[in-house]
């Protein structure tokens, strides 16, 4: 049986949780959606997922301040960390390194492309180690 990858969505804009949840359905994830960041720290406190796609800019709690909770909860929990990967529509030259000094392991931007998408999850996600045999 094949091993099924959960990924948790924070993202506030319906349109844009539509299209990234059916393009990592297409992908073959389960897909998780929360609308703000305080919703993804709770739901990561409840579920282990594989990858956060985490949207940066959210009205209740933005997502690096959501990120940084999260990694919190791990630190205090002893669990090992949630791969969180940034999203924002915002292409501007350091933002992708703001992400990353927020905790945040990867950094895409919006609108999302599928092969992006693809490849930076399957740099995060570990496959399972008998998934050849």
């Amino acid at each position: 049986m094949a091993n099924v990858h959960r990924v948790l969505l924070a993202e506030d804009n319906k349109i844009n949780q539509v299209v990234a949840a059916g393009a990592l359905k297409k992908l073959g994830y389960v897909v998780d959606i929360v609308d703000g960041g305080g919703d993804a720290v709770a739901a990561c406190l409840h579920t282990r997922f594989d990858a956060v796609l985490m949207d940066v800019m959210m009205p209740d709690m933005d997502g690096y301040e959501a990120t940084s909770k999260i990694r919190e909860n791990e630190a205090a929990l002893g669990t090992s960390p949630v791969p969180v990967i940034g999203l924002s529509a915002r292409a501007m030259a350091g933002d992708r390194e703001i992400a990353l000094a927020a905790g945040m392991d990867d950094y895409l931007t919006k609108p999302l492309r599928i092969n992006e998408l693809e490849q930076t999850l399957g740099r995060w996600i570990q496959q399972p180690a008998d998934a050849t045999s």
